[in-house]
């Protein structure tokens, strides 16, 4: 790996039920450390608690939008004030009717942090209503704009946990030589995919990311519900005029944790320390794992579709033999 907080080789624990599952992402992690590595980079991070503010028309929750943006730094200074690691970075607004929906964005250290910011949004919101003068007639904490467990359009834009992106380029021999495929042919299943995903309503075009990460999240004491929004990929490659393949993964949404909740458990906590990512500081180096985790097996998979070999895959290495 090639990560801004992760370099070197890692040996990735799996909890699954699934043979063909860890087969194929070997054969992944395979292919790509003889192409020369992967390549990860964090774009952003943030979470989110959403509260909606109601108000007795639009006029009104107009007006509270504006306030907002000018009492920002003691927003701020309540919110942070229930937490040692949690920083409040932007409020986001969105108008609709008489209401103003909010998504307050924070960074949350090495926690997941859905409810440090539950917390910290808690006490904001207590400070803005004890505030703002011409009063508030009703806010809800959460309004379900920050997708809590749930995949969404909006967290896919704005991210929810660590933005991370893995990106590799494959030769064509090595495809040939480790896959029983080609870059030419992979490219064009690639097109096929992504036709096929826009008409089926698909909001990512990614083949099984949920694999990976959810055998990944199980084995490090991760809350495996996030996998819901963790799971979401845009995938976007390339055909390159020398016959490489460039191929990489932007996963929006990974909510993960190195410290806290079930991450000191024993097994999972021997899990993180194998990865060399337990305890504080070690975040964002886990997730770039998890980003390259997700792109070994998507080639994997799609190698195996092109070749026609996913079935007689599953059969050897399943367990669904009789």
């Amino acid at each position: 790996m090639d990560g801004e907080h992760a370099q070197g080789e890692f040996y990735v624990p799996m909890a699954t039920a699934e043979g063909t599952l860890v087969a194929s992402y070997n054969r992944g992690m395979k292919l790509l450390r003889e192409a020369g590595g992967v390549k990860t980079t964090i774009l952003d991070d943030r979470m989110q608690r959403a509260p909606a503010f109601l108000f007795p028309s639009a006029r009104e929750a107009r007006d509270f939008s504006a306030w907002l943006g000018e009492h920002f730094d003691d927003i701020k200074a309540a919110a942070e004030a229930t937490t040692k690691s949690g920083r409040l970075i932007e409020i986001e607004q969105y108008s609709a009717s008489r209401m103003l929906y909010t998504r307050f964005d924070y960074t949350t250290g090495d926690a997941a942090g859905q409810n440090l910011t539950g917390k910290a949004t808690a006490a904001a919101c207590a400070w803005i209503v004890a505030n703002y003068e011409p009063g508030i007639e009703r806010f809800f904490l959460e309004s379900n704009f920050a997708t809590d467990k749930k995949s969404s359009q909006v967290n896919m834009l704005h991210t929810r946990g660590k933005r991370v992106v893995a990106e590799a380029t494959i030769p064509d021999a090595l495809f040939k030589d480790v896959m029983n495929s080609g870059s030419e042919l992979m490219y064009r299943a690639r097109q096929v995919s992504n036709l096929g995903g826009f008409m089926s309503g698909v909001n990512n075009n990614g083949a099984h990311s949920a694999n990976g990460i959810t055998a990944l999240f199980i084995a490090t004491g991760q809350d495996v519900a996030n996998v819901a929004e963790s799971s979401a990929a845009f995938v976007y490659t390339e055909l390159r005029d020398n016959g490489d393949y460039y191929y990489s993964v932007t996963i929006p949404s990974l909510i993960v944790a190195t410290y806290g909740g079930g991450t000191g458990l024993a097994t999972q906590r021997e899990c993180l320390e194998l990865l060399g990512c337990y305890g504080k500081g070690s975040v964002r180096k886990f997730a770039e794992i998890v980003a390259a985790t997700v792109l070994c097996g998507e080639l994997s998979l799609g190698s195996a579709i092109v070749a026609e070999e996913w079935v007689n895959a599953h059969d050897l290495l399943g367990r669904n033999r009789p």
